[in-house]
């Protein structure tokens, strides 16, 4: 029996099978507003067969975006279309997820289409970032600001009324963005974090900010829904964030309620070595399950139905993420359960290409 088209089941929630489209900035949003684009973008997905579908970085202030063309949930007004998004994947009997973001010192971007060149504060499409420090990514970059006692507490309230409004738009699983150089990586990084408050030093402090924005999303996210968090494993760099703190920090998460750990790595410091090789974050994703027991997800290069099988067969990770395959083939999930020999149900139109 194949395990990843068997059904896995958190709290309430029963997701069809183990594929799952991994969260991926689309750059095309006007003020944080999702469009007929996305509607398509991930309903296409849906259709495909995928079990859960995971909205990408979805800022919860105007300054948390990547880029000004980011998506947010940072209004009312942004809930309009991503309920339509909501209900047209539910009617293709998937789920779907939101990933709520802030991008911390890496915000205020161009488009990559533009070059994705860090955007000063004083220019056009471009506003004053934060941090854990000051601390630029890059040292060519504009410093961003240390948050402080009431830049924090924004940040909180920001995660809170984004996740009512995800509550409301129907969403099945919200995902907090803590990986890719992001805000909360800032924060738990050494590398990033050079505060003397209760925010930084030790491994406890660093965690903080993170684990208090988790316990606010837990207290607003229904309780028969799951809550992932995505992390990094590991900067890939000496002196920094490293695999057994992510244990440590699963561990510290799954007390408060967090369902999956998803596991990626890196973004935090430019010039980390990062290996390129199929599944090459899978390891991790098994360390953590098994050390801090709780669901992991596994992502990066898993690009086929046999590599995928062999992640999970080997107890590796429960959920399956497919990033630029999921791109490249909306309709993986009908072609992987094919490879597989495994009769999955097509959607009707599609039926008479199934045989």
């Amino acid at each position: 029996m194949s395990i990843l088209f068997s059904p896995l089941k958190i709290k309430n929630t029963t997701f069809k099978n183990r594929t799952v489209v991994s969260p991926m900035c689309m750059y095309s949003c006007v003020d944080g507003y999702a469009n007929d684009f996305h509607l398509v973008h991930l309903g296409s997905r849906a259709v495909g067969g995928f079990g859960l579908i995971i909205q990408e970085a979805t800022a919860v202030s105007p300054e948390g975006r990547i880029s000004y063309g980011d998506m947010g949930l940072w209004n009312d007004e942004q809930i309009r279309k991503p309920k339509e998004i909501v209900e047209f994947v539910h009617a293709h009997n998937a789920l779907i997820g939101i990933q709520l973001a802030h991008a911390g010192r890496k915000a205020s971007h161009q488009l990559p289409q533009e070059g994705a060149k860090k955007i000063a504060p004083t220019d056009k499409n471009g506003w004053q970032t934060v941090s854990a420090s000051a601390l630029p990514f890059r040292e060519t970059e504009p410093a961003p600001l240390a948050l402080d006692a009431e830049g924090i507490e924004k940040v909180k309230n920001d995660y809170k009324a984004a996740t009512i409004r995800a509550k409301m738009a129907g969403y099945d699983v919200v995902e907090i963005h803590a990986a890719h150089g992001y805000l909360f990586h800032q924060f738990y990084s050494p590398l990033a974090n050079k505060r003397t408050d209760k925010y930084g030093g030790s491994f406890e402090n660093r965690i903080r900010f993170l684990l208090e924005v988790t316990e606010i999303v837990r207290a607003e996210w229904p309780d028969e829904k799951p809550l992932f968090v995505r992390i990094s494993a590991t900067d890939w760099t000496e002196g920094g964030w490293t695999i057994d703190d992510s244990v440590k920090l699963a561990i510290a998460l799954k007390k408060l309620g967090v369902d999956l750990i998803d596991v990626s790595s890196g973004g935090n410091v430019p010039k980390a070595t990062i290996p390129s090789e199929p599944g090459y974050q899978a390891g991790f994703a098994a360390q953590i399950k098994k050390e801090a027991d709780i669901l992991t997800g596994a992502v990066g290069q898993i690009t086929t139905a046999e590599q995928s099988e062999t992640i999970l067969k080997e107890g590796k990770a429960d959920l399956i993420l497919y990033a630029r395959e999921s791109l490249r083939q909306p309709y993986f999930p009908l072609n992987a359960a094919k490879e597989l020999n495994v009769d999955v149900a097509w959607p009707i139109q599609y039926e008479r290409a199934k045989i």
